[in-house]
């Protein structure tokens, strides 16, 4: 069977802080700048998900790409849309929200679900500015 590779974008808006409560103000200002707001600043983010597998010679694809919205929508967007990243989202706390760990963390949320589905996730995108985004590939 050929492999492919497909991908969903999903969208959603959130707040966020930078900043290591283990550090003093200035030196959480020194290092993330005006992203260490302390009146938080937000983003219109932009999620791509990546799975792969076999094409299933009976339906054409490798799978429903509906199916993985679903997932994507139910484990992660509710989750973070017109959230505060800081404080609002549950697999986000303790953790610097910072677009790499929110990767890695969007990764963990959805790694299970979709190898339930008999696909494997590839590649986890986010965009947090037209010129900034972040892959994870998992470990």
């Amino acid at each position: 069977m050929p492999t492919a590779y497909i991908t969903r974008r999903e969208r959603f808006c959130a707040a966020h802080r930078l900043f290591n409560p283990e550090f003093s103000e200035e030196q959480n200002a020194a290092i993330y700048g005006e992203c260490s707001n302390e009146h938080w600043h937000g983003h219109n983010f932009e999620l791509l998900v990546t799975v792969h597998g076999d094409i299933n010679p009976q339906i054409g694809y490798v799978v429903n790409l509906k199916t993985i919205s679903q997932i994507i929508k139910e484990r992660v967007i509710s989750k973070l849309d017109h959230r505060n990243l800081n404080v609002d989202v549950d697999f986000m706390q303790g953790k610097i929200p910072s677009t790499e760990n929110l990767a890695v963390a969007i990764w963990a949320q959805l790694d299970a679900p979709i190898k339930a589905l008999g696909v494997k996730l590839h590649c986890v995108r986010v965009q947090e500015t037209e010129n900034n985004y972040v892959e994870y590939f998992g470990d």
